[in-house]
């Protein structure tokens, strides 16, 4: 009897790791004697727990639950119930995917499933990427276990590319090898046509730009953000505008340290960007805040429609013009 719970925020390596999970589970099994899968939006949990305690005449069966996000807390005490009952030769495989239908809602995994589930000695397993600096570590990883390998060159030309869009490079990598058979080891030169455009970036890489100065490089970053990462400019405008406030707010503060700017600034957990806000209000001090915040607020009635300007426009140019503001220290 195994038990296994995936979870994740990226359907196309959740939806990878499911596959691989039922496989492994399945083994050299007949699909159509030992597997019962439930999927979509109709289906009623009592249908699972039934699947997963009824005797078989094959024996072990494996019995897979997807779409599991649709249904809300109230009910999960069913799969909770079903967890504890499995009987010994059922493998159990929930998948906490989104629901079907568009635009429905998905319901986080209730942490009582989770801990039940860790209970029977089963595995939880979030298949969502890390972020920040770890993220190169996930990357890394899956470059190791590719069928073909890529020197350092594309590697990292094939991280900058994606950006966020991590849910690309498991049929990307598969690409690569398809179109290189026999190589043991393949460049920039083999990968880049196959790349497509590029992702979308975190909103920290845009205003990290912004505060260094790198002018060309937060314009290309607020492209991808609009392109690649699909964000509306109202909303890339919301993390300009609080990336800036939280620099007013400390601007003039009796506060000198990164502890006390978090809880000026309301954050909890790492106090790294607090830290940032803080030193990034000092080199930049009252005057250019103030002229940030004329800036900020211009762009915001043109994109409501107030010149008619393109909305792409608008934030290239006001990005390009936080950064020069930002970029030059404090006078």
């Amino acid at each position: 009897m195994t038990i296994t719970l995936l979870k994740g925020s990226d359907a196309v390596l959740l939806e990878q790791a499911a596959g691989e999970a039922v496989a492994a589970e399945l083994g050299d099994a007949d699909r159509n004697e030992v597997l019962d899968e439930f999927r979509g939006d109709d289906y009623d949990l009592s249908a699972v727990a039934l699947a997963a305690t009824t005797v078989s005449m094959f024996g072990g069966r494996v019995v897979v639950a997807r779409n599991l996000g649709r249904f809300p807390a109230a009910e999960s005490k069913l799969l909770i119930d079903l967890v504890d009952d499995v009987t010994d030769d059922v493998s159990l495989v929930l998948v906490w995917d989104k629901p079907i239908t568009s635009g429905a809602r998905s319901n986080p995994v209730p942490k009582k499933l989770a801990d039940a589930v860790k209970g029977r000695g089963g595995d939880v397993v979030d298949t969502t990427p890390p972020s920040g600096k770890r993220r190169s570590g996930w990357f890394d990883e899956q470059f190791d276990g590719a069928d073909v390998q890529l020197d350092r060159q594309a590697r990292a030309l094939v991280e900058d590319t994606l950006g966020e869009d991590v849910g690309r490079l498991p049929a990307l990598l598969e690409l690569v090898a398809a179109a290189n058979p026999g190589e043991d080891r393949v460049g920039v030169e083999q990968v880049q046509p196959l790349l497509g455009e590029s992702g979308g970036v975190p909103p920290w890489d845009l205003t990290d730009a912004i505060d260094k100065g790198r002018t060309a490089q937060a314009v290309e970053l607020v492209r991808r953000m609009m392109a690649g990462g699909q964000r509306h400019p109202l909303q890339v405008m919301v993390t300009l505008q609080n990336h800036f406030e939280r620099m007013l707010r400390l601007d003039g503060a009796a506060v000198h340290d990164e502890k006390a700017a978090a809880a000026l600034l309301g954050m909890k957990g790492s106090t790294f960007p607090a830290k940032k806000a803080l030193d990034q209000s000092s080199r930049m001090g009252s005057a250019k805040l103030a002229r940030a915040t004329t800036l900020l607020h211009r762009a915001d009635v043109e994109l409501r429609g107030a010149t008619g300007a393109p909305p792409e426009m608008v934030l290239e140019l006001l990005v390009a013009r936080l950064s020069a503001l930002s970029g030059g220290g404090r006078r």
